[in-house]
């Protein structure tokens, strides 16, 4: 199988190591990941700031870029979402994009769905000794319907205690943009997550979405809770030999 990795503007200008951790949890497991170097920005802040044409642009780099791959590794719901959910909406019927988007959106994959659908496992050897709670963003909730993979995966982790988080399924206020257009109720809603994250007692609240991790983490910190935010694939990644910092 020939699986690429799309990194996402987010992840490789303010988290690379989330990326890293993606190859090693991969490569642990056998399998080889390319990183094709014409990969750009999937589009998503263009297009919901109504920048339809830059977003076409970007849609058409994109299916160009990752179309001969067997799977499109994405560690970003946000941006498979916008993928698999907006890119169909940018071609018209009929279109070279929207053909060539509907042959490619579907190999689009968060690293819960690739693990736990694709590769057919969840107990990935991974060893992370914390109390960790997770926070199913909007995009992986509602966007990509990840489920309970992401819990299925972090329930195998060797020593780590898995914690339910109270209002797990509201929005933590990020929304990108919206953090932008609105940032008093963007904070508030970010205070109530990390008010929730701190509650359950956990050391490491975790996210399949940096985007939102950023939001919730600073405010986090801010409060001076001790609570640190990790990707999934991080702690998935992390092993008695190579732990995660």
């Amino acid at each position: 199988m020939r699986i690429a990795l799309f990194i996402t503007c987010v992840n490789d200008t303010l988290f690379p190591r989330t990326g890293r951790a993606v190859l090693r949890l991969l490569e642990r497991l056998g399998h080889e990941v390319e990183f094709p170097q014409a990969q750009t920005c999937c589009g998503q802040m263009h297009y919901n700031t109504g920048y339809r044409r830059d977003a076409q642009k970007l849609a058409v780099r994109f299916v160009e870029t990752f179309a001969d791959y067997d799977a499109v590794l994405v560690p970003s719901g946000s941006c498979a979402g916008m993928v698999r959910d907006n890119y169909p909406r940018l071609g018209e019927p009929g279109s070279r994009l929207r053909r060539e988007v509907e042959r490619v959106a579907p190999k689009v994959l968060d690293l819960s769905e690739l693990l736990v659908d694709v590769l057919g496992v969840t107990d990935v050897g991974a060893y992370f000794p914390h109390r960790v709670t997770y926070h199913p963003t909007c995009h992986g909730l509602r966007l990509l319907r990840l489920g309970d993979r992401p819990e299925r995966l972090l329930r195998a982790v060797r020593g780590l205690e898995l914690v339910e988080l109270d209002g797990a399924t509201e929005c933590c206020g990020f929304g990108g943009t919206f953090a932008v257009k609105n940032a008093a109720v963007s904070a508030a809603m970010g205070s109530d997550k990390a008010r929730h994250a701190a509650d359950t007692g956990a050391e490491v609240l975790c996210a399949v979405d940096n985007s939102c991790l950023m939001h919730i983490g600073g405010t986090l910190s801010r409060q001076r809770t001790g609570v640190r935010v990790l990707h999934l694939a991080e702690i998935l990644a992390s092993t008695e030999e190579e732990p995660a910092l």
